[in-house]
């Protein structure tokens, strides 16, 4: 019951804020860009595959943001409404970019992990599961880039965003049964590109 009186009270906090922007309210709108920026950030890394395009379509969305906001209605959640902003942009950024030729996913992603009060015993990884982590999330981005680009964008909506079915269809403009359909085909397309390292994964 905590958990989700804390996930309404967050709900309604967010709505407040979304309010005071619509407004004009622009310390509303900083607080909304420190609350979304680094995920906006990651999610266009991952489909771009390179900190320069990133840093250029998390830029051009969070502005899009702003400048729309007056037209959000709250039919769909923020989240949903925000990455449809952020996949848009990368769509047309990429249109764009077409004639220079594809980015690569070659570059290596470090997630921030979240800080975690060291207990008796320190469960810091050795160095040679350091090496082996940062092995298996290498090929595990190189392999997310291989895809089709409609499967990379669901399997980062889903597994690296953490959006919902919905959520995604809603974003993508499809049925539910496509999204799961298409996700389900991008995790075999997965597992065949990873076999040859599957002992990462073990």
């Amino acid at each position: 019951m905590c958990a989700q009186t804390n996930k309404r009270k967050s709900a309604h906090d967010e709505n407040i804020v979304i309010e005071r922007c619509k407004k004009g309210d622009l310390s509303a709108f900083d607080e909304l860009v420190r609350r979304y920026e680094k995920p906006v950030y990651n999610f266009a890394y991952r489909m771009a595959g390179n900190y320069d395009d990133a840093s250029d379509i998390a830029s051009e969305a969070l502005i899009k943001v702003f400048n729309a906001i007056g037209s959000f209605r709250g039919d769909a959640s923020f989240t949903t409404w925000l990455y449809r902003i952020v996949t848009n942009v990368y769509l047309d950024h990429r249109k764009r970019r077409r004639g220079r030729g594809d980015v690569s996913l070659d570059e290596y992603l470090e997630l921030d992990e979240g800080s975690v009060p060291r207990q008796v015993v320190d469960t810091a990884p050795t160095p040679s599961e350091e090496f082996e982590i940062r092995a298996r999330n290498d090929a595990l981005m190189r392999a997310v880039g291989e895809l089709p680009e409609y499967q990379r964008m669901m399997v980062l909506l889903f597994h690296g965003q953490g959006l919902s079915y919905e959520e995604i269809a809603e974003i993508m403009s499809l049925p539910i049964g496509t999204v799961k359909s298409r996700l389900n085909r991008a995790r075999l397309a997965l597992r065949e590109i990873l076999k040859p390292t599957l002992e990462l994964f073990d």
